[in-house]
């Protein structure tokens, strides 16, 4: 689970829009602009393949499943096994067939999880190619991380999330491809903190502002040297080119609507 990405999976918002609300940035009567969705989620992917060199694998959208669009809830890809999401909230469990399908069709070996087992994917479950992090108690279960660190053979280092706004761990935490750490330290409890603290050298600790945290600028795609992130985080954009990598700010806010951003909208394949 290192920055290598090469392809990544993604789904059109044709069906896109808030029809409930599940975390505190979801109002339903806050609507989303069904195209001004369509022309953010294109200048993404448009930014992806021809700026940042990704190969976009694009899933069908499905009537009724308006989250389906956040594919790094899928599940979770390494060494060409699969493990699907189980959601904690009834809204989305019936994106649970169509991702474990596709994963099984582009031939993964697929593990499922017990159904009352939640995990909800690369939302969750982040970290350098020497040590993965799991977020947990606002939507995954962290029983779920000594079955994912069994199927995997790697350990994985709970943090726990105190604020129900940075829900789920790729909120307020993004591992860069140089060994450094975007994330906002505010989001953990005192024990994850020092976790991660541990883990990662000072000098690779990169603390996002408050501000810009709520844009979601740590909900970033790295390739590489490239960080696509959400616009309006001049801070954020500052602190990643003095570490010498180039951002390319995409507005989501139709996505922020929901609680989502760039990294919510991808899950890296093949890494």
């Amino acid at each position: 689970m290192g920055n290598k990405v090469s392809r990544i999976l993604v789904c059109p918002p044709d069906y896109f829009g808030i029809e409930y609300e599940i975390n505190p940035w979801m109002r339903v009567s806050d609507a989303t602009d069904s195209e001004k969705s369509k022309a953010q989620w294109h200048e993404l992917a448009r930014v992806l393949e021809e700026d940042v060199g990704t190969k976009l694998e694009r899933m069908t959208p499905i009537k009724g499943l308006p989250d389906l669009v956040f594919t790094a809830n899928a599940g979770v890809v390494d060494e060409g096994k699969a493990v699907p999401s189980r959601f904690r909230h009834q809204e989305r469990q019936g994106e649970e067939a169509h991702f474990e399908r596709w994963f099984k069709e582009q031939g993964y070996q697929v593990i499922l999880l017990e159904p009352d087992c939640y995990f909800e994917g690369a939302g969750d479950l982040l970290g350098f190619p020497d040590a993965w992090f799991g977020g947990y108690r606002q939507r995954t279960d962290i029983k779920a991380y000594n079955v994912l660190s069994e199927i995997y053979g790697k350990q994985i280092l709970p943090l726990e999330l105190v604020s129900p706004q940075f829900y789920h761990l790729d909120t307020c935490f993004c591992p860069l491809s140089g060994g450094e750490l975007m994330y906002y330290p505010a989001a953990f409890d005192t024990y994850a903190q020092a976790t991660i603290a541990h883990r990662v050298e000072e000098h690779r600790r990169i603390i996002v502002p408050q501000a810009e945290a709520e844009r979601f600028a740590c909900n970033s795609v790295c390739v590489g040297k490239h960080v696509v992130l959400p616009a309006g985080c001049p801070e954020t954009m500052a602190m990643l080119q003095d570490r010498g990598y180039t951002p390319h700010p995409v507005n989501l806010d139709q996505f922020l609507k929901s609680g989502g951003s760039a990294k919510c909208l991808t899950l890296a394949l093949d890494q």
